[in-house]
């Protein structure tokens, strides 16, 4: 048989079309032996190809620019062929599917799979002796609804709408429609429409100018079109931000459950939103102290936190009288305002202890477990042993479990073999995460089937003392910390203390970790947030010995080399630039009347007014952990907290990092605010200002580019899940036009605006392919931050809202909903907002302390993550005042999510 395959894309000079398949002559899916297609003209590519016995087949095109290492394959999945029967001669004619096209996120799971998914195939008449067939590709479409053709054709029923030719989903989202040509017609023009099953009629027509088809000599023509254009635009839909912890039900002990979200989707349902976004769920006892709330430092990215669990869902204790003192304990806790972390797990911890032990007979013979088990005994042996371990050595750092430092895959093994003495201790970990697997599983089944997206977050960095570290320590650079530039909301910037990741390494099984961290995660979201995106192109890397993040610098990044400090007209001084600068006035500026002590103690006299640290106290880990020792001994807290700021500040009083593996140089982020640049006489200054620009936003651009775009498309194209992007702080130049090239939606907070010269963004101008929040878990909430500064909060009423005169002096009610209003009227395809910024629109639900609603402090790497909703979810399905309020508001700004 032979395939004429026809495609139209204009290709860049150097470029040539390839079409790859799975038989023989098309490279059996090998883009090295791809078919190469002929340039015609203008934008037309075509071959005609031989194919040997073949009753169907998949395919897909490639651009080739010079080399196998440069090529680039159109989006989505592989297209499919199924040939007709007695063909000797078929053609097919394509549409490039582009990377870019805002319509490709409504493929992905969170819509084709969930808020799309078809439940029943419709049928569809079938035709004799066609002689060519249909395809339109598009998922956006009602649940009782079908595609349908008309045309200017008698088979298509000459533009009449009572005989448009219904076409088939069974393939969805490749829609289908064979027809039957009379003879002698060879072309016809034609539009697709959307066919009501319920109304048995048409009910739309897609907007803009006639599609044309061309049958030519063969005896079967193929084409397929992408896009339904819809004339109610593009799909836009609402949802809500809400930590599992945070939940409130009457059921939950003491902090916010897995079962608790079904009461949430249920709500969300109520409410007309179709996304429920949480923060990170993995397991994060590492301490087994109130420290371990931090849900980004998780001891394993596979294993979910045994606190979510619901213990009544679990089964009940033989004894009564304990299930009596657990309920009683869970209902007290439950009263409590805010999450007391050690207590909620001191409660439950034992209960999961005796459930095993009275359980573990059938449980171990489940063959649910069985089967869970073998899926998941990668990640499951190691984590349970990491349990066990650290509890057992009392302290999560593994460096410190003497023969069990260093991961042995047969001594772990060995000892969760279920012939050991210790399997218990092992199995009793399998048996919490087996019941959380399937509490969250059956919160997934229900999400889907009831039309609503579960969003998860994916960290950017793994905890140092983790499952994943001690067991693939070489991925990781743990001798480097992950952490931000400073910004508005911590000036000193940010540590997270995590290890940094080694991309290398990484690279060379093609990033197996990061694709099955997401398969796992597929296995309950549709969606997910990758925290801080922008460390996909770069890191802000802080090293071990420091504690501050304004100590970081970029990586990766290309270093200033000592020749280019010359050419910026910099007269190199390794000490002076490199080194911390300290004279004696700095001492009486920062330590006042402890200065004398602070020079005998932590100082050498240099020459003249200059001095320099001792050897014991020249970094900022060393000073802290000194300065600790003295504030257990009884020092005085407020001079200790002085002499450590002060101490930093020296430390940090450089202008240049050394890079001694490149030989160069990175300058210090916030320089110009050092004394060290303030003393510089003006051609120095005017030097490093060149210097510093050039490096920020101009060297590293196109660099952070190639790394990203080597990382990302592996990762994301692990799953079907949709893909957002936190891309907030100092977000270099290439970020946007990468996002777009990859189909990622961006975030849009509006009191962080992204265009330059803005104080506040404006939602209207938000991209598609974008979510808007007036707020996140990072930040105040609108109420919270509206009290914050007066004069940014009047400008705001004036400028952003539109208001004339002074600015309320608290965010009342109206204020909150005109701001709700502000984004839910954006172009974004999602608008997400915290609970509280909700309830915020209404007096008598919302909290009456703003300051009490917010959920994190980044500025404080210490901050108790313990924020509660202060009602129950019951409370909140029975409030039909406020649920009606907000339906009517996500209906009228058109995000219902119907079509």
């Amino acid at each position: 048989m032979k395939v004429t395959f026809k495609i139209n894309y204009h290709t860049e000079w150097g470029q040539n079309m390839y079409v790859c398949g799975s038989c023989d002559a098309l490279g059996r899916n090998n883009t090295t032996d791809a078919y190469p297609m002929n340039y015609t003209e203008n934008g037309n590519w075509e071959v005609e190809v031989e194919l040997k016995n073949t009753k169907e087949f998949a395919y897909f095109y490639v651009i080739k620019n010079g080399s196998e290492d440069n090529i680039f394959q159109e989006f989505g999945k592989d297209r499919e062929v199924e040939v007709p029967k007695n063909i000797d001669a078929l053609l097919i004619e394509d549409a490039w599917k582009s990377h870019r096209d805002e319509e490709n996120a409504l493929f992905s799971q969170a819509f084709a799979g969930n808020l799309f998914k078809r439940t029943n195939a419709k049928k569809a008449s079938s035709v004799k002796n066609a002689n060519c067939r249909l395809q339109l590709i598009a998922p956006r479409i009602g649940q009782n609804q079908s595609f349908c053709i008309l045309g200017s054709c008698a088979a298509l029923g000459n533009w009449n709408p009572d005989k448009a030719v219904v076409m088939k989903g069974t393939k969805y989202p490749c829609w289908q429609a064979d027809i039957s040509l009379s003879e002698g017609v060879q072309g016809f023009e034609y539009k697709y429409g959307i066919y009501d099953h319920d109304k048995k009629e048409l009910v739309a027509w897609e907007y803009g100018e006639n599609r044309h088809f061309f049958h030519g000599k063969e005896d079967f023509s193929i084409k397929t079109d992408l896009n339904f254009r819809n004339p109610d635009g593009h799909w836009k839909a609402a949802g809500v931000a809400f930590p599992v912890f945070s939940l409130r039900s009457e059921s939950s002990y003491g902090v916010g459950e897995f079962m608790d979200l079904k009461l949430l989707i249920d709500w969300a349902v109520k409410t007309g939103l179709k996304i429920v976004q949480i923060l990170p769920i993995n397991d994060t006892i590492a301490t087994h102290t109130w420290t371990d709330s931090y849900p980004y430092a998780a001891i394993s990215v596979f294993a979910l936190h045994p606190m979510y669990l619901n213990l009544q869902k679990m089964g009940a204790l033989k004894s009564a009288k304990e299930m009596q003192k657990i309920s009683k304990g869970g209902q007290a806790l439950n009263e409590l305002q805010q999450i007391d972390y050690e207590a909620v797990m001191q409660l439950k911890s034992p209960f999961f202890k005796k459930a095993y032990d009275e359980q573990k007979k059938d449980f171990l013979k489940d063959q649910g477990f069985k089967d869970f088990f073998e899926n998941n005994k990668s990640w499951l042996v190691p984590y349970a042993a990491f349990s066990r371990l650290r509890d057992l050595y009392k302290t999560p750092d593994f460096t410190q479990w003497g023969e069990f430092s260093d991961y042995n895959k047969t001594k772990i093994e060995a000892l969760a073999d279920p012939k050991s003495m210790d399997f218990d201790d092992f199995a009793v970990h399998y048996f919490i995460q087996y019941h959380l697997h399937l509490q969250l599983q059956e919160v997934a089944d229900y999400a889907r089937e009831k039309g609503v997206v579960l969003k998860g977050d994916i960290p950017i960095g793994i905890y140092r003392n983790s499952v994943d570290a001690w067991t693939n320590p070489k991925l990781y650079n743990m001798d480097k910390q992950a952490g931000a530039p400073p910004d508005a909301y911590a000036v000193a910037g940010q540590n997270w203390g995590f290890p940094t990741y080694n991309w290398e390494e990484m690279a060379k099984d093609g990033f197996t970790w990061w694709r099955q961290r997401l398969s796992a995660m597929a296995t309950y979201f549709d969606a997910y947030r990758i925290d801080h995106i922008l460390g996909f192109f770069r890191i802000w890397e802080i090293p071990r010995d420091s504690v501050e993040g304004l100590m970081g610098q970029f990586n990766p990044a290309i270093p200033m080399f000592k020749y280019e400090l010359d050419a910026f007209g910099l007269y190199f001084d390794h000490d002076r630039y490199c080194r911390p600068y300290i004279r004696e006035y700095m001492l009486s500026e920062l330590f006042g009347d402890d200065a004398a002590e602070v020079k005998d103690s932590y100082l050498h006299k240099g020459e003249g007014d200059f001095y320099y640290l001792k050897d014991e106290f020249d970094t900022q880990r060393k000073v802290e952990d000194h300065l600790d020792n003295e504030l257990k001994k009884g020092e005085n807290a407020s001079k200790i907290h002085k002499i450590k700021h002060g101490l930093f500040t020296l430390l940090g009083n450089v202008l240049l990092f050394e890079d001694a593996k490149n030989h160069g140089y990175h300058p210090k982020i916030g320089l110009h605010s050092t004394y060290s640049f303030r003393e510089l006489d003006e051609n120095a200054k005017h030097a490093l200002d060149k210097i510093y620009i050039h490096y920020y936003y101009e060297r590293q651009e196109g660099f952070w580019k190639e790394k990203a775009m080597v990382k990302l498309p592996a990762i994301i194209n692990a799953t079907d899940m949709l893909v957002c992007g936190e891309d907030l702080g100092m977000v270099p130049a290439c970020v946007p036009g990468v996002m777009d090239e990859l189909g990622l939606l961006n975030l849009e907070i509006q009191r962080m605006p992204k265009r330059s010269g803005s104080e506040f963004g404006n939602p209207a101008h938000s991209d598609y392919l974008s979510v808007v929040s007036p707020s996140c878990h990072d930040m105040s909430t609108i109420r919270g931050w509206w009290e914050e500064d007066r004069e940014q909060t009047q400008r705001f009423y004036n400028t952003a809202l539109r208001h004339e005169g002074d600015a309320p002096q608290f965010c009342e009610p109206w204020i909150c909903k005109e701001m709700i209003q502000q984004h839910l009227d954006a172009r974004a395809m999602w608008a997400i907002f915290p609970i509280q910024d909700l309830v915020a629109m209404d007096a008598e639900m919302r909290l009456e302390d703003p300051n009490a609603e917010r959920i994190n402090v980044p500025a404080n790497p210490k901050h108790y993550w313990r924020y509660r909703f202060h009602l129950t979810m019951e409370e909140m399905l029975q409030a039909d005042d406020f649920s009606n309020m907000l339906h009517g508001l996500v209906e009228l700004s058109g995000r219902d999510g119907e079509d």
